[in-house]
């Protein structure tokens, strides 16, 4: 089970404080629980590990098994923000580090990602890989209109199509998409291609545990059974008005250093490159949800140890802004021993016999220390091993913890209208119809 460790902040804080900010976590969740909240028509995440029906997941399998069968060695996934990161994150986590450059690649298509840039180049390149490729698509998008995916899947579609013809390619298109409107649900009517629903209720950063993240889940191989109840799991340990409950720990104490201590900048660190990407969806989950109003902690993410070779200068020795969430892993899944050298030239001889994993161990405890020492509080959050299951629990426990987080800041945790700016300007400067009065005051001002 997914635990939360305080120690590294006891240094910073006191038992009143703690008291006080447990209290606004107990209240937040409360709001949260009672649907009271801002932004409370957007609580469909909440009992998606419990309530995932097993007819769903066998429509993902149906899929994976058609294309199976038709030889399908490559497929595209096209979305963006959390029609992207999730599945980013759960597939760099749970595959082999090395997939692409083994032989055998265990009978599962390669799963690439589009539509979350506007590289001209990624997706010409992308194009010379799918000339080459048994190739299928997954879109994925509300509206069918943003225009990062839609570029992306209008490029993708007319290839496919060009390739296999329209009929055939309408059988290796899947579009996830609104139930009833907008651009791509209308595409898929018209086409025929197979689709899976976003409920208006569930926001993009929390849409990992639906067809968003589940599809791409199921598609490369893994098993998503055990990714819900890892997070069925987090589901009952987070919705108790209490102190045990994890997600309450973790809200209050990082609303806590913020506010009390000056801490604006959470780094999530991990010390296993397969979380790298957790750290992405990480960010937006937390960046978008509590960026707002003039209010928020910025987070970041940091790799170590390698990134202790980059940033461990700055996070030791620079402004004391800075607080950690140190991801640890328990068990390694895989034994490397250090051996004996007789010449011993790199001195490493005092390792020998040791695991690789015990000498990371180490590096992990170690900074933990440097870093309090430096003033930089700790919070940890241990997970026994990097499965589904575990991972699971991750995807919930953040989420969770996010809302309760958002509410004791003041804030809704389940809208963006930051975002609206950029985009409004982007459409304006190219000339969307309808933008054309924008687009000439922009200009004036380049």
């Amino acid at each position: 089970m997914l635990k939360v460790n305080m120690g590294g902040c006891g240094s910073f804080v006191n038992d009143a404080e703690i008291k006080e900010y447990t209290q606004k976590a107990v209240e937040a969740l409360k709001v949260l629980e009672d649907g009271t909240g801002a932004g409370n028509d957007f609580l469909g995440w909440k009992h998606l590990p419990t309530q995932t029906p097993e007819s769903l997941i066998a429509e993902c399998e149906a899929i994976r098994d058609d294309w199976k069968e038709k030889g399908v060695d490559l497929v595209v996934v096209i979305g963006i923000g959390g029609s992207y990161l999730g599945a980013k994150c759960a597939l760099e986590a749970l595959s082999h580090s090395f997939a692409k450059q083994l032989v055998n690649k265990g009978g599962v298509p390669e799963i690439v990602f589009a539509g979350n840039n506007l590289s001209e180049e990624y997706i010409a390149e992308l194009m010379d890989l799918v000339a080459e490729r048994n190739v299928a698509a997954v879109v994925i998008s509300k509206s069918g209109t943003t225009t990062e995916p839609a570029v992306a899947f209008r490029i993708i579609k007319q290839c496919i199509e060009g390739k296999y013809g329209t009929a055939e390619a309408a059988r290796r298109i899947v579009a996830v998409t609104d139930a009833h409107r907008g651009a791509l649900k209308s595409l898929s009517t018209q086409e025929g291609y197979r689709t899976f629903v976003i409920e208006d209720n569930v926001g993009g950063r929390f849409s990992v545990l639906t067809p968003v993240g589940l599809l791409p889940i199921v598609l490369a191989g893994f098993d998503v059974r055990k990714m819900l109840a890892g997070a069925a799991a987090m589901e009952t340990a987070c919705a108790v008005s209490s102190e045990e409950n994890p997600a309450l720990q973790y809200a209050a104490m990082r609303n806590l250093l913020h506010a009390k201590h000056g801490k604006a900048v959470e780094i999530l660190v991990s010390y296993n490159p397969k979380l790298q990407y957790l750290g992405e969806w990480w960010k937006q989950l937390y960046g978008e949800s509590e960026g707002k109003d003039g209010k928020g902690i910025f987070p970041a993410s940091v790799s170590f140890t390698t990134d202790l070779h980059s940033m461990g200068q700055y996070i030791q020795d620079g402004v004391r802004m800075l607080m950690e969430t140190v991801i640890t892993v328990e068990k390694a899944q895989r034994s490397v021993v250090i051996e004996s050298d007789a010449q011993n030239l790199d001195g490493l001889n005092f390792l020998a016999g040791k695991h690789v994993e015990e000498c990371n161990a180490m590096a992990e405890l170690g900074t933990k220390l440097a870093h309090i020492d430096g003033g930089v509080p700790q919070l940890g959050v241990s997970i026994e091993k990097i499965d589904e299951y575990n991972l699971g629990e991750l995807f919930y426990f953040f989420e969770k913890a996010c809302g309760v987080s958002a509410y004791i800041l003041g804030v809704n945790p389940f809208n963006q209208p930051g975002v609206e700016a950029y985009k409004k300007n982007m459409f304006a400067l190219l000339n969307k119809p309808g933008y054309e009065e924008a687009g000439a005051a922009l200009r004036k001002r380049i």
